[in-house]
């Protein structure tokens, strides 16, 4: 590994509990890890303290095969040869683009500092705007400067920090592509705080989930999203609510019923968590698990509608009172309070025991 987080722990005086409790993750030389979860999930800590701006309560940090951080050691932040990229880019605002970049290359000569700074103008494209200033650009070219400026100094590691929150959704996806280009040309390993899953699925070869300080699952977005090894995980991503179902051995397979109807040959899914004996468990249904189709005996009332361009995500009730939701078509323009018939269409499904948290 690169990178090997082991065992990790950070705790602040005063607190109970852990704001970092035993994360372990790695990533090889050129992969892009994303750190995900909800606001004080302790993301953000986990990555200061990767940088060097959080002393460890427990576990070690290696980089490149040096110990640079466990209860013992703790290799200054300036010198791990980490680069950083914040929220707000905290871009020198009376410096122009170039002198932004070239701010951490003081230990070049001037001839090697205008050729770095070049290169980095040339790899995040941004050569016409090297004599403007911060305040002249868009934020997207903000956040390239200060993309630039971290990559200039030539780390091992590069760290960001909700570096889109501040754009617009469009300019937000295009970036997070753009990003991920430039790190694989400039083959940088780095790892990536967000909350947006959108922006996790576009970046992360692997991302990480993390609840109360705890690291859930560190894997790559098809097994986060298709084998959760946890219930919060299977909530967190993606649209879909769980159900109470029934798992049934019906000849050699098994069959899972649930409210929108059977499901054969669910074998696989079944034994990935454990289940009552009765069969009592739990399935996730997922948005785009459930189709729309007037000729369907199961009618669903519209409770919320979310306009996403080319579909509607619906949120649903059935008769029972039980909550779906229903990726639509856009062009199935239904009124709120309207009933639809829906049915289940999926060849795998999450299902948890049903006392399984």
């Amino acid at each position: 590994m690169f990178i090997d987080v082991s065992d990790l722990q950070v705790r602040y005086p005063g607190r109970g509990q852990a704001a970092v409790d035993r994360v372990s993750f790695g990533l090889h030389q050129g992969q892009m890890g994303v750190l995900i979860g909800p606001s004080g999930c302790g993301k953000t800590t986990l990555l200061r303290a990767v940088a060097g701006l959080e002393p460890l309560s427990g576990g070690a940090i290696t980089m490149n095969g040096q110990l640079i951080s466990s209860q013992g050691v703790h290799l200054p932040a300036e010198n791990r040869r980490i680069g950083m990229v914040f929220q707000d880019y905290a871009l020198f605002p009376h410096l122009n683009v170039e002198k932004n970049i070239g701010f951490g290359l003081s230990h070049l000569n001037a001839t090697e500092r205008d050729a770095r700074v070049q290169d980095m103008l040339n790899l995040v494209g941004l050569g016409s705007a090297a004599r403007r200033f911060p305040h002249e650009l868009s934020g997207g070219q903000q956040q390239r400067v200060a993309l630039a400026r971290a990559l200039a100094p030539e780390p091992l590691l590069l760290l960001l920090d909700e570096p889109f929150s501040n754009l617009d959704v469009d300019l937000r996806e295009r970036l997070a592509h753009e990003l991920r280009d430039i790190l694989q040309q400039a083959q940088i390993t780095a790892l990536f705080v967000t909350h947006d899953q959108m922006e996790a699925f576009a970046l992360g070869d692997l991302i990480g989930v993390m609840r109360q300080g705890k690291l859930e699952q560190w894997d790559d977005a098809y097994q986060l999203y298709h084998r959760p090894q946890t219930r919060f995980v299977a909530e967190f991503i993606g649209h879909g609510v769980f159900a109470a179902a029934n798992a049934k051995q019906q000849g050699a397979h098994m069959v899972l019923h649930t409210p929108l109807g059977d499901l054969q040959d669910m074998d696989e899914d079944i034994a990935q968590h454990p289940i009552a004996a009765d069969g009592a468990c739990e399935v996730l249904l997922r948005a785009d698990d459930i189709v729309h189709d007037d000729d369907a005996p199961v009618k669903a009332e519209i409770l919320r509608k979310a306009f996403r361009g080319s579909e509607f995500l619906y949120t649903l009730r059935l008769a029972s009172g039980q909550t779906v939701m229903a990726h639509v078509p856009s062009h199935h323009d239904h009124h709120v309070g309207e009933w639809i018939g829906i049915r289940l269409q999926a060849d795998h499904v999450v299902v948890f025991g049903a006392a399984d948290q």
